[in-house]
């Protein structure tokens, strides 16, 4: 696979890029797209579920993705180095049952040379809402 651009050292503006192409591409809900992100053996922590690799970060996303419905997500920059990157989070879905969700939390990102990353560690913690409570429709 080719380089995915910003590469690091990351400046402040190559990290604000990075999270944002970040955002775009988990908002599009496309596990394919989000996996390519992703180097090939890949590290996740994920809550509380430990993940290696494409092939199991591109299941964990369908499979989260066909419980989580109307899905939409922000991501903010909340430092950075050289190669890595650290952001918080929210993200509004609803269940099956239509019982709306907030759910909020923290990511630490490590890159490789070429732009892909190669380890995401995220803590995550999620608020039962009414729909009416929606700050991140539309």
């Amino acid at each position: 696979m080719s380089p995915l651009p910003p590469l690091p050292p990351f400046t402040e503006e190559t990290a604000r890029r990075k999270v944002q192409n970040a955002e775009d591409a988990w908002n599009s809900r496309d596990p394919e797209r989000v996996a390519l992100a992703y180097t090939e053996d890949s590290e996740w922590r994920n809550r509380d579920v430990f993940l290696r690799g494409r092939d199991q970060i591109r299941a964990f996303l369908t499979e989260k993705w066909r419980r989580e419905h109307a899905y939409r997500l922000r991501k903010e920059l909340w430092s950075y180095t050289d190669h890595r990157i650290s952001v918080r989070f929210t993200y509004e879905w609803h269940d099956d049952s239509g019982q709306w969700w907030r759910s909020y939390g923290n990511e630490q990102w490590e890159f490789a040379p070429d732009g892909l990353m190669q380890r995401r560690y995220a803590s995550i913690n999620d608020l039962a809402i009414a729909e009416s409570d929606r700050q991140l429709a539309g």
